[in-house]
């Protein structure tokens, strides 16, 4: 017996996006038996037809209350949901490839893709140049028998076995933009399943501009979240200091000349106030509600 399947879309301030991604997915050669929209007012939802139902659910602008939120909606309800970002591009066989690899192998817990360009790394990625980028993918007829383990999974590019969950959620004190939110969820059920890649299963990030948090709430988020979550067990140590030294390099190196798209100074000055923090032994990742 086939899968059921829900694909939950967190989003807010990107409706085209977010509108061009729900037609898309009616390209899927395995189309969702449900796509949950989850954000903060009717307002971010678009007008689209689409091949398959579609149901919202609103509440507070936080990624990890708003995964929670379609979490909630989804459980009791389906087998698998795929968690995707409103600017990711699937592969037309993305969703079909997820399940059978969840379905083929019952001690998987999430199974993450690959993303073959990631704009977040290279520059914002067109609609078009993602398309080609996939199609030219497609040539490379790959099994799920290089399947690699991970520590954890990529919130926007994942499918996770809704069995495996219980009583999980994904922590709401890693406030807005909820940095790292998939790491800690994503370790935590690593414990009862084995989180993989598959190559095969494709997409492309597009990292689209809009709908995120200033530079300085984001820096503070880059120090202050990778300790919360050393503390609290789901980071090992080597990945919390290497992601943000990493960072914290890169902002200080790049402030000089910031990319025309990101506040480099913003963010440094966010990583200096957590650093700050740290040391009158303040970790509060909510902290940053309180940052205008």
């Amino acid at each position: 017996m086939a899968l059921t399947h829900a694909v939950i879309i967190p989003t807010y301030g990107r409706r085209e996006v977010l509108g061009r991604l729900l037609v898309w997915l009616g390209e899927q050669t395995k189309l969702p038996d449900e796509v949950i929209i989850s954000t903060t007012d009717d307002m971010q939802v678009p007008v689209v037809k689409t091949r398959f139902p579609v149901s919202k659910v609103f509440g507070i602008k936080c990624i990890s209350a708003q995964r929670n939120r379609g979490l909630e909606m989804a459980l009791g309800r389906f087998d698998v949901i795929t968690y995707l970002d409103d600017d990711l591009i699937p592969a037309t066989r993305y969703l079909e490839r997820a399940c059978r690899a969840l379905e083929q192998n019952p001690d998987w817990a999430v199974v993450m893709g690959h993303i073959i360009r990631d704009g977040a790394t290279t520059g914002e990625i067109s609609w078009a140049d993602g398309l080609a980028a996939l199609r030219a993918a497609d040539v490379i007829d790959e099994t799920g028998d290089n399947a690699t383990d991970q520590i954890g999974a990529q919130g926007g590019n994942m499918t996770i076995r809704t069995a495996m969950i219980g009583d999980l959620r994904f922590d709401e004190r890693l406030a807005l933009y909820s940095w790292q939110e998939d790491i800690d969820f994503t370790t935590q059920l690593g414990r009862r399943g084995r989180i993989v890649c598959l190559p095969a299963i494709r997409s492309v990030h597009m990292a689209v501009r809009g709908g995120r948090m200033s530079g300085l709430r984001f820096g503070y988020s880059q120090v202050v979240n990778p300790v919360y979550l050393l503390r609290k067990g789901t980071m090992p140590a080597s990945f919390a200091l290497k992601l943000m030294a990493r960072n914290i390099a890169a902002n200080m190196v790049r402030s000089v000349r910031p990319e025309i798209h990101i506040d480099r100074r913003g963010r440094l000055r966010g990583n200096l106030m957590a650093l700050g923090h740290l040391l009158k032994g303040r970790v509060e990742p909510e902290y940053i509600l309180q940052i205008q």
